[in-house]
């Protein structure tokens, strides 16, 4: 036993990736816990089990002293198989983990095993197995069993059932992969992508630059009679690709995120991150795209946001802009002449003021004013003291008051 014992674990470090120390120490702790069953032991006596390296010879010791009286042939057998099976388990779990948690974010191809609850399960080459969840699914994508598949690695989970390991069809870099794997420029370095936007199973576009001016970075990406492009877009079950040129002046480089559409004019707000673009009439629809699909992916692609417009409409808008700055304006000059009217009309109440409005004015000294020509409160003040004193029933406090009155409702 104790040679097949060494063999067995040989062959498992060899097969499974589990080192040989690993199992050994695993079996060294299952026959201790086997020997303690089986021996008598004071409270104060150690225990303890030793694998031989070299011979597979099992041994254990009471305080230091080698215990010859048991027979660890029959419990090394049962107890070494137990665990193994269960150590097996448990590196391949962390094996798998680990080899999978360090390819996150790369292009894993496997094979199509089952269907489970919107899900499927992809067989990926005998060592593991990957979900790829239905919200990863590309909506125009139908799989059947066996069929081979490649999907982006998004995420690796240490669950106690093992490594559950979450694929997506839809991921933005899924395509990035994918122009990696076909462009041997791109995964040299000599072209960089510098973003992608994408609607999955519909439409993405691709931005790259090229480092070397004698490489063309949309040639190197299309191939030779776009032999590169079209395996991306067979893998992809149909998806349409636009690569578009990168180029660091922002007006070129809407015009080639809105491709194939032309533009004719772009007016810029740097400080918001927008843009008004204009084209002629016929070329909006291709601007926009099937519901907007154009314009929206073009916008992510860039950051920016932009609004298209077409001449016509620019020029309705102008029209209409310069009528509701006319209309602003005429609203404003109306609201000033009707302030104005109401001054004038306030300034003429008030210098037509009545004598009524002084406090303490008999009837018969008011007739005696009107009599002599004062029939407003500026006729009052005009007069002043001397005048009021000639009319009879005013004197001078009486007239120095009036006048302070006067003055006051003025």
């Amino acid at each position: 036993m104790s040679q097949e014992l060494l063999a067995i674990i040989e062959q498992i470090e060899r097969e499974k990736g589990i080192k040989k120390e690993v199992l050994i120490e695993a079996v060294e702790s299952a026959l201790l816990s086997a020997a303690k069953r089986v021996i008598d032991l004071k409270p104060d006596e150690e225990l303890k089990v030793e694998l031989d390296r070299n011979t597979g010879k099992v041994r254990a010791y009471r305080n230091g002293e080698e215990i010859t009286s048991i027979d660890f042939g029959r419990i090394a057998a049962s107890t070494a198989r137990q665990v193994i099976i269960q150590k097996m388990r448990e590196a391949e779990k962390d094996v798998v983990f680990n080899e999978f948690q360090g390819r996150v974010g790369e292009i894993v191809s496997g094979t199509v095993y089952r269907f489970e609850k919107g899900n499927v399960i992809i067989d990926l080459l005998g060592k593991a197995e990957g979900m790829l969840i239905k919200r990863e699914q590309s909506p125009k994508e139908e799989f059947k069993q066996g069929q081979r598949i490649r999907a982006f690695l998004l995420d690796v989970k240490k669950e106690a059932r093992g490594a559950q390991i979450i694929l997506s069809r839809t991921h933005p870099n899924l395509v990035k992969k994918l122009f990696e794997l076909e462009v041997p420029e791109i995964y040299e370095g000599i072209v960089e992508i510098k973003a992608i936007s994408r609607q999955p199973g519909e439409r993405t576009k691709i931005s790259v630059y090229s480092k070397n001016d004698k490489v063309d970075s949309v040639g190197a990406c299309v191939g030779m009679r776009g032999n590169r492009v079209r395996n991306i877009v067979n893998e992809l079950y149909g998806e349409k690709i636009d690569i578009v040129r990168y180029n660091e002046d922002i007006r070129e480089y809407i015009k080639n995120a809105l491709s194939p559409a032309k533009v004719a004019e772009i007016k810029l707000e740097k400080e918001k991150l927008k843009a008004e673009v204009i084209v002629d009439d016929d070329q909006l629809s291709l601007a926009i795209g099937k519901h907007g699909q154009n314009v929206r992916l073009a916008s992510r692609l860039i950051g920016w946001e932009l609004d298209i417009r077409t001449k016509t409409t620019q020029a309705q808008a102008l029209v209409k802009e310069k009528e509701d700055k006319d209309s602003a304006e005429a609203k404003v000059q109306e609201e000033e002449l009707v302030e104005k009217s109401k001054k004038k009309e306030r300034k003429k109440k008030k210098s037509e003021a009545s004598l009524e409005e002084l406090s303490g004015l008999g009837e018969k000294t008011l007739l005696s004013l009107k009599e002599a020509g004062i029939n407003s409160l500026p006729d009052l003040i005009k007069a002043g003291e001397e005048g009021l004193i000639k009319i009879k029933g005013i004197g001078e406090k009486k007239a120095a008051k009036l006048i302070a009155d006067a003055k006051k409702l003025k």
